[in-house]
């Protein structure tokens, strides 16, 4: 039966549509396992990956494979993306380009860490380090090339707030992938030639490996006592959906929504509201010098604050149309007789490609081609992420939309550490799909990393307060489609994790030792 089962599985990796096969498996199966699927087994993938990518006959074979799998794992983990051009029917025809191009692209870093590891012919137990190495290298790069896009790292497929994810909080959620992938990568070893003894060994590291992250998390988990402290906050949630949400007679009903659910009467006052980035579909500049600002200021109460997520327009006679435009989040403070009081504004950081910006803007706008903005052009980056002030709440770290994907945007020890972090999202772009859920895991790493909750507020879903250790306070959750409020105490940080006090360096550490544990055996045959 074995001699079968070889045969037939020498057969599928020599054939070349079943090599292609089983390359679109590998990485479809890999992009399941991250949440909302949460299918771990799809883990396996990756030793397949590594399998395949031996069995290639060329670097360039390798290279393919990789690829493949890239094109599958990202079309699985991004096709929502083209959600967002369905919203405006002028740019519904680049749907299909965006769920295409996008998974093309990135599916290039996996091809080039497979091409790498065919390159290197690797033999022996030691070479599942080289492909972790190699795969976790090219998956950092990702992260950071061309403004970086760390969406769904391997490390992220573990549930935030689990015992596996734990992990985290000591070498960040690129450690944790690269430690994962070398423990899963091992158990691809029984399914190779060579001698059993030495395969089944690394394999059982593997698994022992796995057994480490349970027990550290669980460890870890186990003496996570959550204090509240005494800041009320109230994360709103209006499920305002975005394709009608720009239309003229939309507007005052928008408005009237977020002035409700910001007056609602609570068991408590809240300190601080928070509402969602670009909460309301117009500029800041327009909406503080109407009306509206009159209603706004009718529904909070003296001393509270509220951090609205808006854009805005600052004249600029160097900037195409003579005016440069943000997108914002205002800490506006309610000092009773005297009115609202600008208290600090964070302007995004990290744009969008496509969405917010455009890469090469000149020559896209000539072939038709338009960022998703509403204001007159596309937004300008604002200063590298820094804590802001707050006059009745400790200090805390804006975060607005995907930069909660990026380890580092935060201080996460030493003087300039905040309490906590706010991350405003207009998840209402992709709807009713799984990027929302993504993106709430995503964000949950951050917590871990650091050790601050986070605050998290969108139009439609998912809204939640996450606590230091990366779970939703006691389980209160806002899902897209659904309306209202969450009222909940502001949790203590953490003390300041590892991770928070060297960033990448263990990472980077455990990076080059394992790229020179799999590598060594060259060295030895160059000796023999």
């Amino acid at each position: 039966m074995n001699d079968r089962l070889s045969a037939l599985w020498g057969g599928v990796l020599t054939n070349r549509w079943g090599r292609i096969a089983l390359a679109l498996l590998a990485g479809a199966a890999a992009a399941l396992a991250h949440p909302p699927f949460g299918i771990l087994p799809g883990l396996l993938g990756y030793p397949l990956l590594m399998l395949l990518a031996e069995r290639s006959r060329t670097v360039k074979g390798g290279f393919w494979v990789g690829w493949l799998a890239g094109f599958s794992y990202f079309f699985i983990g991004c096709w929502w993306v083209a959600e967002a051009f369905l919203v405006n029917k002028d740019q519904a025809w680049m749907a299909p380009f965006a769920a295409s191009l996008l998974p093309m692209g990135l599916g290039l870093f996996f091809g080039a860490a497979t091409a790498l590891y065919r390159r290197f012919a690797p033999q022996g137990v030691r070479r599942v380090l080289l492909f972790a190495a190699l795969f976790a290298m090219l998956e950092w790069l990702r992260g950071h090339v061309l403004t970086g896009f760390p969406w769904n790292p391997t490390g992220a497929s573990w549930q935030a707030g689990s015992a596996m994810s734990q992990f985290a909080s000591v070498a960040g959620v690129y450690g944790l992938g690269l430690v994962t992938l070398a423990a899963v990568s091992a158990l691809g070893l029984l399914a190779s030639g060579g001698p059993r003894r030495p395969r089944l060994i690394a394999a059982g590291l593997g698994v022992a490996v796995l057994a480490g992250l349970f027990g550290f998390g669980a460890l870890r988990l186990s003496s996570a006592e959550r204090v509240d402290g005494p800041t009320l906050v109230r994360l709103v949630q209006a499920d305002i959906p975005q394709e009608s949400k720009w239309s003229p007679e939309a507007y005052q009903a928008i408005v009237d929504r977020y002035v409700a659910l910001t007056a609602q009467p609570g068991a408590a006052l809240p300190d601080v509201v928070v509402w969602p980035e670009g909460a309301l579909p117009a500029t800041a500049n327009d909406v503080f010098n109407s009306p509206d600002a009159q209603a706004i200021a009718g529904a909070l109460q003296t001393g509270q604050t509220l951090l609205m997520g808006i854009s805005r327009g600052e004249a600029d006679p160097t900037a195409e149309g003579g005016a440069r435009y943000y997108n914002s989040l205002f800490a506006l403070h309610d000092e009773g007789a005297a009115g609202l009081r600008i208290g600090a504004i964070y302007d995004k950081h990290r744009l969008v490609p496509f969405g917010e910006y455009l890469p090469m803007g000149r020559l896209m706008s000539q072939i038709g081609v338009r960022s998703l903005v509403h204001v007159p052009s596309d937004f300008s980056a604002g200063p590298k992420p820094a804590p802001i002030s707050l006059v009745n709440a400790p200090n805390v770290q804006p975060l607005i939309c995907y930069e909660s994907l990026y380890p580092g945007f935060t201080p996460a020890s030493g003087a300039t550490r905040p309490a906590w972090i706010v991350n405003v999202s207009n998840d209402a772009w992709f709807g009713a799909t799984s990027g929302p859920r993504q993106h709430l895991n995503l964000a949950s790493y951050r917590a871990i990393e650091t050790g601050l909750p986070i605050a998290r507020a969108t139009p439609t879903g998912v809204s939640a307060m996450i606590d230091p250790w990366g779970r939703i306070v006691d389980g209160k959750r806002l899902d897209p489609g659904h309306a209202g409020v969450i009222d909940v105490r502001l949790p203590e940080p953490a003390a300041p994790t590892l991770y928070g006090r060297w960033g990448d360096g263990l990472f980077g550490l455990l990076l080059v030792l394992m790229l020179g544990g799999g590598l060594s055996w060259r060295r030895r045959k160059a000796l023999a």
